[in-house]
Formats: C-alpha cells, structure tokens, sequence
C-alpha cells in the first residue's frame, strides 16, 4: 500500500515537472518571439541637436524675422469677413492686430478663436475682436534666438513682433522659425515654393524680385551697382532703386543707372516695390 502511494506521489511529482516544462518552453517561445518582433528605436531627427542649439546661441532675431512689408496683418476695425480673407490669403493661424497703423499693435488673434466663437461666416452676430485678442511679445533685433525660445515657452505664446529703438515695427518672427533652426525647414500644405530672386529670361535681360540681394547681384553683372550712392546701407535692389529716385518708383516707370542699366518697375503698390526688370542700354 505505501509503495503505491509512492509511486502514485512519484508519477503525479513528474507529470507536474514536465507539465511546468512545457509551461515554460512555451512563454520562453513566446517572449523570444516577441523579442524578435519588437521594432527597432527610431533613430532622432537631428543627430546632432547640440548644432542646432549652438546656432540659436550664435543668431540674433534680426537674422531670422520676417520683415515688415511681408507681415500679414489686420486693422482692429476690420469687419469679421475681411480678417477671415486675411486668414484664408495668407494661409496663417495667427494675425497680429493694429490700431491705426502697424506701429501701434494691440495683440493677435488665433483663427480657432473666431471659428470657435463665430464660425467662419459670423452672419447675424455682432463682432468684437477685442474679446478675442491675445498678447504678443515685444523683441529687441538683438536678442538670441535661445533667449526668444525660452521667452516663447515661459509666456505661451506663438509670435513676437520686432521693434526698433523707437518702438516702430520692423519684423515678426514666429516660433515655427526658430524650431526650423533646430530640425531645419518645416513645410506644410500652405507653404509656397521660394521664388528665385532673379530669372534672366533673355541674355543681358533679368526681372528681378525687389527684394533680391544687391550684393549677389552685382556678382552676376560684374558692376558696381552702389558706387554711385552716398547711402551704405543698401541692401536690396527695391532700395537701390529707391535711393536712386528718393521716392518708391510706380509702377511702369524706367530708371537710368550711370553703369549703363534700365530698371523698370513691373509691380509696385504706394508703399514698396515688388518686382524690377534690369537690362542693359543699347
């Protein structure tokens, strides 16, 4: 009797073992398998973050702003349909907002804040954009990007309009431009291809952007361009042909330079130039 209880005890003690054996193989399969399966870490987009870091150590504001006659914008006095057009145009979220002129701004408005209260008709409710407005902050040209950044982060807020010593407007920068310093260029479905600042679209016959670099295009002439103005500060060919008038040009009006060039004004408004063509006399 005791010996088949022992036996008993034996076969039940073994079938537990290979039955725990089993058990294990199994998850261990398993495990393993899904070990094998597991994805791999995605690499980091930027390799090196630190250069990126590095170069909002080493750029100022100025370096990456928008300038002022680019700065999409709206009147605080504007009827809800114009800022939606503003809005729909320019293919931007946020629009700074002004008082009178652009030296006098009062904040900006994020275009889900008007969905959000008026929809994007606003048909049969009175408008206010003033209930609306968010805080912008005020910059310096000088400041570090890394300084901005951090300043973006603390106040929560997307833009930061640049101004001069004397409180004027000169650019606005957005905290899309500083990231694209970080991970480089960000597009998106509203982003247009860059036009090249100048086309020859005959030999010796250029339309240029105006706001085409002065520099590198007297590279391609081979001419002085500036030599003959007493202003330093030229950068652009819009200013060189402003200088040489002293006054914005209108357009279809053709400019003589003393190295022997045409500039007409294809497109121009009351306040800038936009595009110049540059040919050679005779």
């Amino acid at each position: 009797m005791g010996d088949t209880t022992d036996g008993s005890s034996i076969a039940a003690q073994s079938a537990q073992l290979t039955s725990e054996n089993k058990s294990n193989g199994f998850f261990r399969r398993l495990f393993k398998s899904s070990a094998q399966n597991r994805p791999q870490a995605l690499p980091p987009l930027n390799s090196s973050p630190s250069i990126g870091f590095r170069k909002l150590k080493s750029m100022r504001v100025e370096d990456v702003a928008i300038p002022r006659a680019d700065i999409v914008s709206a009147a605080s006095d504007m009827a809800l349909s114009d800022i939606i057009a503003e809005f729909s145009k320019s293919g931007y979220s946020r629009l700074p907002i002004y008082s009178d002129n652009l030296d006098n701004p009062v904040g900006m408005v994020h275009l889900k804040d008007i969905a959000l209260k008026y929809g994007f008709n606003g048909k049969g409710r009175s408008f206010s954009i003033e209930k609306l407005l968010r805080p912008v902050l005020f910059v310096p040209p000088s400041m570090p990007l890394d300084v901005l950044l951090q300043k973006m982060q603390t106040e929560r807020t997307h833009l930061a309009l640049v101004v001069d010593e004397y409180g004027g407007v000169d650019g606005l920068v957005s905290i899309e431009d500083l990231i694209e310093q970080l991970v480089g260029d960000i597009s998106d479905e509203h982003d247009v291809q860059d036009v090249a600042e100048w086309v020859e679209t005959d030999p010796g016959i250029y339309v240029c952007q105006a706001r085409a670099s002065l520099a590198d295009f007297e590279q391609v002439l081979g001419v002085d361009l500036a030599s003959d103005t007493d202003d330093e500060d030229i950068d652009t060919l819009g200013g060189l042909a402003c200088v040489m008038t002293g006054r914005v040009p209108v357009r279809g009006e053709v400019i003589s330079h003393p190295a022997g060039y045409d500039f007409e004004i294809l497109e121009a408004d009351p306040r800038r130039i936009k595009k110049i063509r540059v040919c050679k006399r005779g």
